[in-house]
């Protein structure tokens, strides 16, 4: 029995994508017929189209997917110990200094080769 449900969402959920295409679609063409009106206008209808596209979208098995794993994903984010500012500014720094080192360490030994090989090719 659980196939033919969802073998029927998934019908739906063909038919709910098409209306998003559609909604996105009537949006481009729409801002380029009316690319005469105030700037402003335009961009309040195309917001208006995007949330409906958005809505339509969410009421899909994908769409819902997506909203569980951005809710799940907030969460985790939460959850993050974030470094003060003293550890970022002490990270960066010893980031920059291994960075100069190596710098420093490849010019040597770039210069070293160099040598080496314009006193064998002479």
């Amino acid at each position: 029995m659980n196939t033919k449900v969802e073998a029927k969402e998934g019908r739906f959920d063909l038919l709910k994508w098409l209306a998003v295409a559609v909604i996105v679609a009537a949006g481009v063409v729409g801002n380029q017929v009316f690319s005469a009106e105030p700037l402003l206008y335009r961009v309040l209808v195309l917001l208006v189209l995007a949330v409906v596209a958005a809505w339509v979208a969410t009421r899909t098995v994908k769409g819902s997917a997506f909203l569980v794993l951005a809710k799940e994903a907030r969460a985790e984010i939460r959850k993050v110990v974030w470094p003060t500012r003293q550890e970022t500014t002490q990270t960066t720094l010893i980031v920059v200094a291994v960075v100069l080192i190596m710098a420093l360490l490849l010019w040597g030994l770039d210069s070293l080769l160099g040598w080496l090989v314009s006193l064998i090719v002479g």
